[in-house]
């Protein structure tokens, strides 16, 4: 006999009679109950302790903490770093300053950085495994036999509720001989045994030029091939325009051109377009990334996707299937850890909570783009913005029109704001230049809690001589 707990999680009696039908049923066919399964160890995994009495099961096919631990945003942002300082010693002349770049130890690099990573990801995987008893992980491959019903490679599971927190993976386009070839993607490219000499980058949006920026400061040659005219297309064309002329000035780049096949050749591999052959030792393929939707079988479950593979949902993160909800890369197109963790927390309120939903915003999502220059950005473009029919201001102000723009000897920064002119509020926020995901933050802010752009202008003290007095310059340029 399988008791109940009729108050569990307050749990009302219609809820109470279904769990007592799944008990029963599976109990026939060997599938194990839980209450919650969360399929990814990414932000799926960031467990509230409100849940603490709730038998979860983990599901987790690749290694243990997502994405952004083991290959993105942190690791990544580890190397660029270096790059960073490599860059700021090869460019010191126009300060006066006599610095050289003799090299950098790839290897110590790689190990400094994985030789934190990995330990964490490691620790995490057994804290989930061992430590905590309401929690079972599961390795594996998770797909729907139905709607309430994922098999785990020959293991069958079951919940009233499931999360959806799988991720993306990148895209590899169907080049001529790249896959009989080899090359590199970000899951890969970071744990390379040696810095290569000339590193190939397909592509042109935020990894290809993170990477590029990361490989060349260091020391490799940098070709991109990139099929538009210009590198991160999808951001304001200002940012676009200006970004291309300065990135270029670091790596070469072959803009209007797509790799039509790829080789191995004696010297290394042979990369043609329609402009020649480039030779290089090593190949990083990086146009875009694609959600790990058509992974979990979710026709079984009856979930609606778009066409891009993201599975549709509410501002709940509720699917179209009641009792499945999705997050992250999975459900969106922004590819943004901070996004991930925010729906994270909404999921888990609303799926413990269901007579209390939770809403969440995307009114002032934020991104940055950490290469050389940095990019940040949030809300519309310039472009969006007029096709949208917005009646704004443009308000554009120079690193280089500012004391500490002064100090850098910055010639190539700003940031740009747009304001809706009958309402005052600021509508877009886009910065080029050294500190831009930093510089852009009260501009955030400001967009998030609807404040007006003339209370934020001359109202709020900025420290002179400080480089924000750039945002202060750019809001006020949007007022006149």
């Amino acid at each position: 006999m399988i008791a109940v707990d009729t108050n569990r999680h307050n749990g009302e009696g219609i809820e109470t009679w279904r769990r007592w039908i799944l008990l029963v049923s599976n109990a026939a066919t060997d599938t194990e109950t839980f209450d919650l399964i969360i399929v990814g160890s990414g932000s799926g995994n960031s467990i509230p302790d409100y849940l603490a009495d709730w038998s979860i099961a983990i599901v987790e096919r690749d290694v243990f903490g997502g994405t952004c631990l083991n290959r993105g945003c942190i690791p990544s942002k580890m190397f660029v770093y270096p790059a960073d300082v490599a860059v700021a010693s090869q460019t010191s002349a126009k300060l006066g300053i006599d610095t050289q770049f003799n090299g950098a130890d790839w290897s110590a690099i790689r190990d400094r950085v994985f030789g934190l990573i990995d330990p964490i990801a490691a620790s995490g995987r057994d804290y989930r495994a061992t430590g905590t008893p309401n929690v079972t992980l599961i390795e594996g491959t998770a797909d729907f036999v139905d709607e309430r019903t994922l098999d785990v490679e020959g293991r069958r599971i079951t919940a009233p509720n499931i999360l959806l927190a799988a991720g993306a993976r990148p895209v590899v386009p169907p080049i001529a001989g790249l896959m009989e070839t080899g090359f590199h993607t970000s899951d890969s490219i970071m744990r390379l045994p040696e810095l290569p000499k000339r590193l190939g980058i397909i592509g042109g949006g935020f990894i290809a030029v993170e990477m590029g920026h990361v490989f060349s400061g260091l020391g490799s040659h940098v070709t991109v091939f990139n099929r538009s005219n210009t590198l991160l297309r999808e951001f304001d064309q200002d940012i676009s325009a200006t970004f291309t002329e300065v990135f270029g000035q670091r790596v070469e780049l072959l803009l209007g051109h797509i790799p039509t096949h790829v080789e191995r050749v004696a010297d290394g591999i042979k990369i043609t377009c329609a402009v020649g052959e480039t030779i290089v030792d090593e190949v990083l393929v990086a146009t875009g990334r694609e959600p790990n939707s058509d992974l979990l079988n979710v026709d079984a479950a009856g979930l609606e996707c778009h066409h891009h593979g993201t599975v549709a949902v509410d501002d709940t993160m509720a699917t179209s299937v009641p009792g499945i909800w999705a997050i992250g890369d999975l459900a969106n197109n922004y590819q943004l850890k901070h996004l991930a963790n925010a729906e994270a927390a909404i999921a888990f309120w609303n799926i413990a909570h269901p007579d209390d939903l939770r809403h969440q915003s995307y009114k002032a999502v934020p991104s940055a783009v950490f290469s050389n220059p940095q990019v940040a950005t949030v809300g519309l473009t310039e472009q969006q913005a007029t096709k949208q029919g917005r009646s704004f201001t443009v308000g554009r102000r120079d690193y280089g029109g500012t004391a500490y723009g002064w100090a850098m000897a910055d010639d190539s920064g700003f940031v740009k704001v747009l304001v809706d002119t009958e309402n005052g509020l600021i509508i877009g926020a886009h910065v080029l230049g050294p500190q831009a995901s930093s510089i852009i933050q009260p501009l955030i802010q400001a967009m998030q809690f609807d404040q007006r752009a003339e209370d934020i202008a001359r109202q709020v003290f900025y420290i002179h001589p400080a480089l924000t007095e750039v945002v202060e310059n750019a809001l006020l340029a949007a007022l006149d």
